[in-house]
């Protein structure tokens, strides 16, 4: 109240001037916001992201590495043998062995993929250009910001994830 008894309100702003962007996702180092994605420090408007899509990342270093000495090993062992004539003279018992020491570098690859999984991938278009927007390892997190960036194009009027076949316009002749 001033002193004449009257009221005074702060003056209003337009609506939706001054606000903060509504917020879908946060956590150390990512935002997603209905206007903006913010990984690290690289930073995007959701409408300059065209063509989304999702990936898995290439395999563990250290398991690929394993994999494959292990089947050059393995194989060098079996070429050896069939040139020193070993394999001959090999009973059914150690067949069965040396059969079982070729799926070693199956083994090592599952194995791998199992403690190292390949990282979840999230990619896009921005002015013409493929770039990796987001990767992750932890599939729960992949999914809350992936739903977080279609919930931020949607809300934009752009859609979800790029569907050639929902996107496509059909040729039809005119009659």
């Amino acid at each position: 109240m001033n002193g004449d008894g009257a009221t005074t309100r702060p003056p209003r702003t337009p609506r939706g001037a001054g606000r903060e962007p509504r917020l879908l996702y946060a956590r150390p180092g990512i935002i997603v916001t209905v206007d903006r994605f913010t990984v690290g420090r690289a930073s995007w408007r959701v409408a300059e992201l065209t063509h989304l899509h999702s990936t898995r990342g290439p395999h563990d270093r250290v398991a690929t590495r394993a994999v494959l000495v292990s089947a050059v090993m393995i194989g060098g062992v079996g070429l050896l043998l069939g040139f020193s004539g070993g394999l001959q003279r090999l009973t059914a018992g150690a067949y069965l062995l040396l059969g079982a020491v070729f799926l070693v570098p199956v083994l090592l690859a599952a194995a791998g993929d199992r403690w190292r999984p390949p990282a979840y991938e999230l990619w896009g278009r921005c002015a013409g250009v493929d770039e990796l927007l987001f990767s992750s390892d932890d599939e729960q997190q992949f999914g809350q910001v992936s739903r977080a960036l279609r919930r931020a194009r949607e809300s934009n009027g752009y859609g979800g994830w790029e569907d050639p076949m929902a996107t496509a316009d059909p040729w039809r002749p005119r009659r």
